[in-house]
Formats: C-alpha cells, sequence, structure tokens
C-alpha cells in the first residue's frame, strides 16, 4: 500500500493521471495545465517527470520551433482508472458521513476550548 500511495501521492498526481486517462491521447503541456488549473508549471513538469520516470506516461518532443512536447498515458498508467474510479466511488458514497464526523469533531474541539477558557 505504501508503494501505491508514492505513486499517487501528492495533491496533483490523481487530477493528472486521471485527465491523461480521459484524453486518451497525446495532449500538449499547456493543455493539460489548463485541464488541471490552478497547478503551477513546476509542479505539473516535477509531477509528469516522475510519472514518466515510473513508466506512467509518455513524453515526446518535436524538434520544431517552437519545440512542441506532448504527453500521453501508457497502458501501465491506463491500468490504474478502475483503482481510480473505485476510489471516486467511495468518496462518493461516503462524503455525507465523512462532512458529518468532521463537523461533530469541530463542535467537541470547540466545547473542549470553551471549557478550558472558562476554568
Amino acid at each position: 500500500m505504501v508503494n501505491f500511495v508514492n505513486v499517487v501521492a501528492g495533491k496533483w498526481a490523481i487530477p493528472i493521471i486521471y485527465r491523461l486517462i480521459i484524453i486518451d491521447g497525446p495532449v500538449r503541456f499547456s493543455v493539460l495545465q489548463k485541464a488541471v488549473h490552478p497547478i503551477t508549471q513546476k509542479e505539473l513538469t516535477r509531477q509528469l517527470r516522475q510519472f514518466e520516470a515510473r513508466g506512467l506516461v509518455i513524453r515526446r518532443v518535436f524538434a520544431e520551433v517552437p519545440p512542441r512536447v506532448e504527453y500521453q498515458i501508457t497502458a501501465l498508467g491506463k491500468s490504474l482508472q478502475p483503482t481510480l474510479d473505485s476510489l471516486a466511488d467511495w468518496m462518493n458514497a461516503h462524503t455525507h458521513e465523512m462532512v458529518s464526523a468532521s463537523s461533530s469533531a469541530q463542535s467537541v474541539q470547540q466545547k473542549n476550548l470553551l471549557d478550558e477558557g472558562s476554568s
């Protein structure tokens, strides 16, 4: 599990991978950056290089002026779709419970702070 988390760790990892899976074809850097807005150029570059090093993404550079770079999900990267879909399904099924639990925890925390302040 730790190895899986290392692959998809980071705020932008899953949105980038999922967008590449949905596009399912070559995509230019600028188009991908707009699709995963508001990611910075530096962060997108860093994440794409990590995916490329792990075999999840292919990077193609075209010898043109100005240079053109395209990224495409690999078969290995596409194989993450069922896992990501199941995570999204779980999130949709349990969002209400987590929001309720979070609200309850915040209420308890506020009450504890009020109790500490009055003592």
